[in-house]
């Protein structure tokens, strides 16, 4: 496998936006990371110049390819505000604006940057294929807010919907371990990605893409483009819902989802304690500033039925997060409850909606994706809403 230095001695001899330098000796590349035959960098370029500049970014990958070792080459262009080095930024050429016919014949992976001409208010730059996408976010870790993600993921498929899944969580994917999905994601053509699948879910995962004890050490705008290509460089095919994992917190991956897709709604996850709905809160709010609809809040770890003595013990306190919802004017979508059932199914990738779906906590989890759904059909009621513009001043 090549060293960062080989990999980036190979870039030097790529030229720079205007064929002035080369990409290296300007300070461009950033980011590169070498797992498993895979090597994924970043090129910084200015914003408005992305599409012009996408040749330099298809001859990065061209050259590091031919490296020995090398099998996948993922070459990411990205913007950083008050970039300090590199070429200043220049008008973008002049072109004349694309028809709707011109939008249409646009890969499908892309086809959310189309901008036909005359682009109305309810335009959204959505997936191909994918009819709504719901956001299971917290606002800080250790709640399972994966685990609820891959229940509810099966539980809306057990209520009749076709269902795909997105590891967002770049830092600590756990989606293929709860899928028991493991293998690489094979191309289709060109960049675009074929999802892996467990039990009948399309699934997506930084972590079919590097070994699992690998750190994922980088950066925003790594993380940003890294989210965005598993959105539209994969073929989702035709999904009535995509549900992604977020990571915890309020941070680059949350805005990007809500800045890049009409997200259906937000899904927020907590335990019943005040410090972890002190967080949610957070996230919550951070949903509401940039428009994206609050479908609910679900208790997690919510109370502890003890197998011995068949107690009930709120471990954690208990009705919190209905509290919080019925005080911030959200629905409560339900309380899912402490169980080694639920731990050690989700530990070995067999989801309990899948291995006990007449269970009493299949029943929990349906329940919840039902009152989901629902939300989403009534906001879709309201019409169909532009993607949020977020400005981050400096």
């Amino acid at each position: 496998m090549p060293t960062r230095e080989e990999v980036l001695a190979e870039l030097a001899k790529v030229k720079g936006p205007d064929l002035k330098g080369d990409i290296v000796s300007l300070g461009l590349v950033s980011d590169v990371f070498i797992s498993d035959g895979r090597v994924i960098f970043s090129i910084t370029v200015p914003a408005e110049r992305a599409e012009e500049l996408e040749p330099l970014r298809q001859a990065a990958e061209k050259v590091v390819a031919k490296l020995p070792g090398v099998d996948k080459v993922l070459a990411a262009l990205t913007s950083e505000r008050g970039q300090g080095s590199g070429p200043a930024p220049t008008p973008p050429p002049v072109r004349p604006a694309p028809s709707a016919g011109d939008a249409a014949n646009v890969p499908p992976p892309m086809q959310g940057r189309a901008k036909p001409a005359a682009a109305g208010a309810g335009d959204k730059p959505g997936v191909p294929g994918v009819k709504a996408i719901i956001a299971v976010a917290s606002g800080k870790g250790g709640v399972g807010k994966s685990t609820t993600t891959c229940n509810l993921a099966l539980a809306l498929q057990a209520n009749g919907l076709k269902v795909g899944v997105l590891d967002a969580d770049i830092y600590g994917p756990s989606i293929p371990r709860l899928f028991r999905v493991t293998g690489r994601p094979e191309p289709v053509s060109g960049r675009i990605l074929k999802p892996l699948e467990g039990y009948g879910i399309k699934v997506m995962s930084m972590g079919f893409l590097v070994e699992e004890e690998t750190p994922m050490i980088w950066r925003g705008p790594m993380v940003i483009s890294a989210i965005t290509q598993m959105l539209r460089e994969v073929a989702w095919g035709d999904l009535d819902v995509l549900v992604v994992d977020m990571p915890p917190g309020t941070g680059d991956a949350q805005l990007t989802m809500a800045q890049n897709v009409p997200l259906a709604g937000a899904v927020i996850v907590s335990t019943p304690q005040d410090l972890a709905l002190i967080d949610a809160r957070k996230g919550l709010n951070m949903f509401r500033r940039v428009d994206v609809p609050l479908l609910g809040i679900v208790e997690n770890m919510s109370y502890f039925l003890c197998p011995d003595c068949g107690g009930r013990h709120d471990i954690f306190g208990h009705g919190g997060a209905r509290s919080e919802a019925e005080k911030l004017g959200v629905p409560f979508l339900g309380e899912v409850p402490l169980d080694m059932a639920i731990r050690e199914n989700s530990d070995a990738g067999t989801p309990l909606v899948v291995t006990d779906p007449d269970g009493p906590h299949a029943r929990v989890y349906k329940d919840i994706a039902a009152k989901v759904w629902a939300e989403v059909e009534r906001h879709k009621e309201g019409g169909e809403r532009a993607a949020p513009k977020i400005v981050i001043e400096s």
